[in-house]
């Protein structure tokens, strides 16, 4: 498990730093290349296991700009043209069998039996010219969804 995780490090690393010439511009050499893994790691405030679903920075920065007061509660629920379908709402109360992730001050609430489904994915916020929404994106307990990616059929 520890090997898996600092590849999974090291991999977030190599990846921020490809993306990170941006804000490294002023900086030369080595030292944007140290910029760029701190700014990665710093980002990394979440513990990586199976059971935790991680918080995409767009999704961050959008549960941000909502309330600070409340949460995003993602929920799994039977139904949608591939057999489960994942709903998203902003919601201000905890349940005794909620689950709280929480990234840079943004939370998300997961109810036990949704987690379930949700382990080791990723919460996302998209935008397009025609919609923007929250989505799970790598999902791992998801066999296939529709085009849509509101639902999922589950693997076996």
């Amino acid at each position: 498990m520890a090997a898996c995780r600092r590849f999974w490090i090291l991999s977030e690393v190599i990846n921020a730093t490809k993306r990170c010439t941006v804000d490294a511009r002023s900086k030369t050499g080595s030292q944007g290349r140290q910029y760029c893994i701190q700014r990665c790691l710093s980002t990394q405030t979440q513990e990586i296991s199976p059971d935790t679903i991680q918080l995409s920075d767009s999704c961050v920065k959008r549960l941000k700009t909502l309330d600070n007061n409340g949460c995003l509660r993602v929920i799994v629920e039977g139904g949608g043209c591939s057999g489960f379908q994942y709903k998203f709402d902003l919601d201000t109360t905890l349940q005794e069998d909620d689950h709280l992730f929480e990234k840079d001050g943004a939370k998300v609430v997961v109810d036990t039996d949704s987690l379930d489904f949700l382990k080791g994915c990723t919460i996302d916020y998209h935008q397009e010219l025609i919609r923007s929404a929250f989505r799970i994106i790598n999902n791992p307990q998801a066999e296939q969804g529709c085009s849509c990616g509101a639902s999922f059929a589950l693997k076996l």
